[in-house]
């Protein structure tokens, strides 16, 4: 697996020596980081969107709780950034599974995506750019960025409930 994991990085990375791959990269990093993207996106949307605030607010929890999670595995596992690439950008931390901003990005693109209108349209590419770049820029190995794709997906899924404010029937009033 992790030659796999080397030969992938390696071909996505070599993407960045085109001038505007890098600079588009380099940005995706940028506006990725601590989830900050995806937050702001959040609260614009809980601006824009008055009548459904309450959601987009529990959406951007979402959001933000898979980024912490994604910090949390990352002190645990503490496996180290690719060495065999250049990277194209300085990175916050020296570990990389998983990656967070692909954590967050996934998250966002399942939350915020389900709220309907420009999110479903928008943000599920723009997040699936986010994670690419994070091979491009050559900080993380794929199985990394799965990893965290996954990890946000979870949470977004495992949250969707509580999201919406949908409610669960107390024990033994279920449908009839």
């Amino acid at each position: 697996m992790e030659d796999l994991d080397h030969r992938i990085l390696a071909a996505l990375r070599a993407w960045g020596t085109d001038p505007r791959v890098a600079r588009a990269a380099r940005a995706l990093s940028w506006a990725g980081e601590h989830a900050a993207l995806w937050l702001a996106a959040g609260a614009l949307g809980a601006a824009a969107d008055r009548g459904r605030r309450g959601v987009w607010v529990r959406a951007t929890a979402l959001t933000a709780g898979a980024h912490l999670a994604g910090m949390g595995v990352k002190r645990l596992v503490r496996r180290p950034r690719p060495a065999h690439v250049a990277p194209l950008v300085r990175t916050v931390g020296r570990h990389s599974f998983p990656s967070c901003h692909a954590a967050s990005a996934a998250a966002a693109a399942l939350a915020y995506g389900s709220l309907g209108s420009l999110g479903a349209r928008a943000v599920p590419p723009l997040a699936a750019a986010m994670c690419l770049s994070r091979l491009v820029a050559g900080v993380h190995h794929p199985s990394d960025v799965v990893a965290g794709a996954a990890l946000g997906a979870l949470t977004a899924r495992l949250g969707a409930r509580w999201m919406t404010g949908a409610r669960t029937a107390p024990a033994g009033e279920g449908h009839r």
